[in-house]
Formats: C-alpha cells, sequence, structure tokens
C-alpha cells in the first residue's frame, strides 16, 4: 500500500491525490489501517462525523472494487465502489456512490449515496 496509497497518507505528497478515484482508494486503505487521521483530512469538515471510530474488533477488509468513476467537472467527480468486509464468521459488502470536490487543489469526500449493503450470499 505505501506504493500505492501510503504516498498520500504521509510524506512528501500527503493530501495530494492527483483525482478523486486516487483519493477513494486511498480512503479505502485509510479505513483498512485505521488511519482516521487521513479519513477526517480527506472529508469535508462540514460533513465528517465526529464519532469516527476505529474498525471494530475482529473485522477484516477484503477487498475494493469500482464499478464507476465520472468526471463531472475539473473540480467535482463521482465514484461507485463496493468495500467487501468479514466480521463475526460473516461477509459484508458496502455499496456506495461517493461525491468528491476538489477545493484549493486538494480533493475532498463530501458525502455518499448508500446501496444495498447487506451481508453477500
Amino acid at each position: 500500500m505505501a506504493d500505492c496509497c501510503g504516498r498520500w497518507h504521509g510524506g512528501a505528497l500527503h493530501l495530494q491525490a492527483p483525482d478523486a478515484l486516487a483519493l477513494m482508494r486511498s480512503r479505502y486503505s485509510a479505513y483498512v489501517l485505521d488511519r482516521l487521521d487521513y479519513l477526517r483530512e480527506t472529508w469535508d469538515p462540514a460533513r465528517c462525523p465526529a464519532d469516527l471510530a476505529p474498525n471494530e474488533p475482529g473485522l477484516r477488509w477484503l477487498g475494493l472494487s469500482i464499478r464507476r468513476h465520472e468526471v463531472i467537472d475539473a473540480d467535482h467527480a463521482r465514484v461507485s465502489f463496493v468495500a467487501r468486509s468479514k466480521s463475526g464468521g460473516k461477509a459484508h459488502r458496502l455499496v456506495e456512490t461517493s461525491r468528491f470536490e476538489r477545493r484549493d487543489g486538494r480533493w475532498l469526500y463530501i458525502d455518499g449515496d448508500v446501496g444495498e449493503p447487506g451481508p453477500v450470499a
């Protein structure tokens, strides 16, 4: 992850994901690694939840699948994805279409529309 998303988590390229897709991938990695600091820094400050918490014990992230990356204009984009996890012996998936906005040259996660999360069959 250091070569892929870790460069956005810290160092010379900290917070400099070049587009919404790169930010989406780096945020998924931050969830996997419990990098709550990075998640807060890349979330629209007006919408970042105050109760952002680390992963529950035993939660395993299994993968991220990008379904669609839509560039709306130079400063707005959407990314649709499926994030898979497993907890308590049950597989789960988060289906979301996320909105991103570039402000002052930095991409931020704004919010998202959640699909059918539920257990994986």
